[in-house]
């Protein structure tokens, strides 16, 4: 499966666990630390459009990665923009594009590896939409085994604790969670594979 392939179906799962969120539940915690589920998926629509931005050779423009208005309807916002940035990754010729990432790299990035930075991200923020509302997330074990080695490519160390990193420090999985392919991905990016919501007292 190709990387394009690959990140389709990570977005599609996060559409779908998106989809699930009802009227109470946007201002759940999740993994991402101070971060709500609307402001997850924010920050999830704003990378869509940015990419697809980038993939259209307009990523330099600093408005295309500016954080959106959800409105009354995140999940149908969030939706319109994960099609935006498939349609975009889907045109023809696109892997031999460079990118430009400012939010990661003051150089044009190559189309597969922009892509690769894409799917992980939505690996991940698909298991932070499913763990902040409790629901299992459903990858592919090809897709969890293609998405670990470029998890753990990310550079780990004193970065992942500055203020916005998309990445906390690499942590052990979780004792009792196995050492299945989702576990290890998700402690590579500093995520605790048991992660569940506090419960109100």
């Amino acid at each position: 499966m190709d990387i394009v392939l690959l990140d389709r179906t990570a977005v599609l799962e996060s559409v779908r666990v998106v989809a699930q969120a009802r009227p109470g539940d946007w201002r759940r915690p999740t993994p991402c630390d101070r971060w709500t589920l609307r402001e997850l998926v924010e920050h999830m629509t704003a990378q869509h459009h940015g990419f697809a931005a980038a993939a259209r050779g307009e990523g330099s423009d600093a408005g295309a990665w500016r954080l959106p208005d959800l409105g009354d309807d995140p999940a149908g916002a969030y939706r319109a923009a994960a099609d935006a940035v498939l349609d975009a990754f889907a045109a023809p010729g696109l892997p031999g594009r460079p990118f430009a990432l400012p939010e990661i790299s003051e150089r044009a990035v190559p189309g597969p590896r922009a892509i690769g930075f894409h799917f992980i991200d939505y690996v991940a923020h698909a298991w932070d939409v499913a763990a902040a509302l409790e629901l299992p997330v459903r990858l592919p074990e090809p897709v969890l085994r293609a998405a670990l080695p470029l998890a753990r490519a990310v550079p780990d160390g004193d970065a992942r604790r500055a203020p916005g990193s998309a990445f906390r420090p690499a942590v052990p999985p979780d004792e009792g969670t196995g050492p299945g392919t989702l576990s290890l991905f998700l402690a590579a990016l500093g995520r605790h594979p048991a992660w569940a919501p506090p419960r109100e007292r």
